[in-house]
């Protein structure tokens, strides 16, 4: 009979199983080499880099029913570079007979679940940083640069050094105009955006329980944020629930979750945090970490307002800026646009009226694409402040070299678009 392994974490459970070490379980700091279930990349990070080098070594594609490719950073093209970029992606999917192929119909992050890609226990690699939100499913996922990339799409492999859990286990619960964006920009504040580097960030607690999918996935998402291995939530009966919605039926929570019993020490460090204490969060140019209570920064004019990117324009989000706006017009000078995350979370936005609510209110509707938080599309004007629900807000991030960025909730955006100036969502909410 096979004797039971040290306790594990969640990290190291999912390292386990894809390093075929499931029985004798992995130890922090150990390198395992894993079998990769999935790579994603996309147009900008994806064929154009890829395709050189695999033909220089004269390799082929270990398996590419294990491949997704989505274009999100270059379409709809609309000069001559972007045309070139997203037409070698498009002929090099062709070449390659690629079977998951997803062509602006959103955002690479979102896309990906939304399409059934994911499930609990998978050890998955994308060629983005903001890849960790995979592990909002209970998936070990993290962003890698070209050159892994190469290796993961020959071999089908990947070494990881096995890393330590830093659990931030929320209690309580998160009061009315605040969302997983706001204790994310919280946790950034805190800790920087190297408090965590190389470890694995895992979500708890009754207040990340009671979330959404789309906001467990904006959690994980900015986990990178912080310098993050990867960032993971335990999956549960939300989880599953909405794996089915997508037509995953074959996904199980069980077993995926940290063993009770593994001590706080080497392997493991627990942070607890109060959500119900938590007011909306701003973080101020040029850097997610610069974050504050709104109050701080309340009453700075603003120009833009961004609903768009994979932490801001989720269904919830979309949701969440209709809530604050419905029946109302935006300020006079701010011109407040919208680019919802994917084609999916758009349809179901309309059929529930939130997108009417939005261009009632003066959105302008942009693709379902990374657009402006990629500093694609020139929409962002020289000189502006803008407040948006992207992940970053480094300078020059968002294509224009002089805006002044600040990150906030959809909640927070909507309600600065209404005043004109950064608002406390709270205060403008029925």
């Amino acid at each position: 009979m096979n004797a039971r392994p040290a306790p594990q974490t969640l990290a190291q459970k999912l390292l386990a199983r894809a390093s075929g070490r499931t029985q004798v379980g992995v130890g922090v700091g150990e390198i395992v080499n894993c079998r990769v279930d999935l790579a994603m990349f996309h147009d900008s990070s994806g064929p154009r880099r890829l395709k050189p080098m695999l033909e220089e070594l004269g390799a082929s594609i270990w398996d590419p029913s294990r491949v997704v490719l989505v274009m999100d950073h270059y379409v709809p093209a609309q000069d001559e570079d972007s045309r070139r970029i997203v037409r070698i992606a498009r002929d090099w999917a062709a070449e390659q007979r690629l079977p998951h192929v997803y062509d602006s119909i959103g955002i690479c992050h979102v896309v990906l679940p939304q399409q059934g890609h994911l499930k609990p226990g998978m050890f998955c690699v994308g060629g983005d940083s903001h890849s960790p939100t995979g592990g909002a499913f209970g998936t070990y996922m993290f962003g890698i640069g070209a050159t892994e990339m190469l290796g993961v799409v020959v071999t089908g492999e990947l070494w990881v050094r096995v890393p330590k859990t830093l659990r931030m286990w929320w209690d309580g619960a998160l009061a009315p105009g605040l969302t997983a964006k706001d204790m994310m920009l919280h946790l950034i504040g805190r800790f920087g955006m190297n408090g965590a580097d190389y470890q694995a960030v895992e979500f708890a607690g009754p207040a990340v329980r009671a979330l959404s999918m789309p906001e467990r996935m904006t959690l994980a998402n900015l986990s990178a944020e912080m310098g993050a291995q990867t960032g993971l939530i335990a999956p549960d009966d939300t989880t599953l629930e909405w794996l089915r919605g997508v037509g995953v039926q074959d996904a199980s929570a069980e077993g995926w979750r940290t063993d009770e019993d593994v001590p706080e020490g080497p392997a493991l460090q627990t942070l607890r945090l109060d959500a119900s204490a938590l007011e909306p969060q701003v973080a101020a140019p040029h850097s997610p970490a610069n974050t504050h209570g709104v109050g701080a920064l309340a009453g700075v004019d603003v120009q833009v307002a961004y609903i768009g990117a994979c932490t801001g324009a989720k269904i919830d989000d979309l949701r969440a800026a209709a809530q604050v706006l419905r029946g109302q017009r935006v300020a006079l000078g701010v011109r407040l646009m919208v680019a919802p995350a994917s084609l999916r979370d758009q349809a179901q936005a309309e059929d529930e009226g939130v997108m009417r609510v939005l261009r009632e209110a003066g959105a302008e509707l942009l693709p379902t694409a990374c657009g402006a938080c990629s500093g694609y599309g020139g929409s962002i004007p020289e000189g502006a402040n803008v407040i948006a629900t992207t992940a970053r807000n480094f300078k020059g991030r968002m294509g224009s070299a002089t805006a002044q960025v600040y990150l906030a909730s959809p909640y927070t955006v909507a309600a600065s678009a209404l005043r004109g100036r950064i608002t406390d969502p709270r205060e403008v909410m029925a």
